[in-house]
């Protein structure tokens, strides 16, 4: 994918979300050699170590991968996001990320515009390549771009079948933000009667039926998973292809099921 600062993503990554620490590099290492070039990390997620010793164990050059981290609700404010992209850096081993986000607003600190400054100094240093944010609204979204001048180049939310996010997804495509999907499976979801039926019809797994739906729908989106064999399962949903009507049938399952925080109201710090 093009991003509005003309750096590309892939489409289709990895998250390592809930990965405990001492599995992370073999876990990445399975990741690689199926195919996967996009990981997608956090410092929340405490497996930086293990990401980044996961990348470096592969044989696969630098400029191949696309490495993601994230700047913790702790470290809002400029300086305080200046020290926590370094911090994530060390951790991970590597000399720059390509992509950097804010994982959550936090719109009770009123810090959000003033990391976002810190990340655009951070582009302009070299130590990101492009930098965006995680779980942000409109308001939080047109708040940086006015203040600032500088659009973000994703915008990481919580999307699945069950909670599409099709009004956000609009504004972000408006503003020439690709929409990323966390948790893109959902809870439940994989059970409903309708993805099974698309699933058999195509002799594929419910989870590739999702996953091709986000792809399809011009979404980057990253399954987690600590399972080589599921890993690559997921992976070969770019195998699969729906057809418009299951694109509808799948469009018509949101149900606003939000599994995740709210970001209007999440101050975890």
């Amino acid at each position: 994918m093009t991003l509005n600062d003309g750096n590309f993503m892939p489409q289709l990554g990895f998250g390592v979300w809930q990965v405990p620490e001492a599995d992370t590099a073999r876990v990445v290492r399975d990741a690689l050699a199926i195919g996967y070039r996009l990981f997608d990390g956090a410092a929340a997620y405490q497996n930086e170590t293990g990401l980044g010793e996961g990348l470096r164990q592969a044989d696969v050059l630098r400029d191949q991968l696309f490495v993601t981290s994230k700047l913790w609700n702790s470290d809002h404010g400029h300086d305080a996001a200046l020290r926590a992209c370094e911090a994530s850096l060390d951790r991970l081993g590597l000399d720059y990320l390509d992509l950097y986000l804010i994982h959550w607003p936090v719109p009770a600190a009123d810090l959000y515009v003033d990391s976002w400054r810190a990340l655009i100094r951070l582009k302009e240093e070299g130590r990101v390549r492009s930098i965006g944010v995680a779980n942000f609204h409109e308001a939080h979204l047109r708040r940086l771009i006015d203040e600032t001048g500088v659009t973000p180049a994703v915008n990481q939310i919580e999307l699945h079948p069950t909670l599409t996010q099709a009004a956000l997804r609009q504004t972000d495509r408006s503003l020439g933000i690709v929409t990323q999907s966390w948790s893109p499976l959902g809870r439940g979801d994989l059970d409903l009667p309708e993805l099974r039926a698309i699933a058999e019809q195509h002799g594929c797994t419910p989870a590739q039926v999702v996953l091709r739906w986000h792809l399809q729908n011009d979404l980057s989106v990253i399954p987690k998973s600590v399972s080589a064999e599921r890993l690559a399962e997921n992976f070969h949903a770019l195998d699969v292809e729906l057809s418009n009507a299951d694109m509808a049938i799948l469009d018509g399952l949101d149900r606003g099921h939000r599994t995740g925080p709210d970001p209007d109201t999440f101050d975890m710090r």
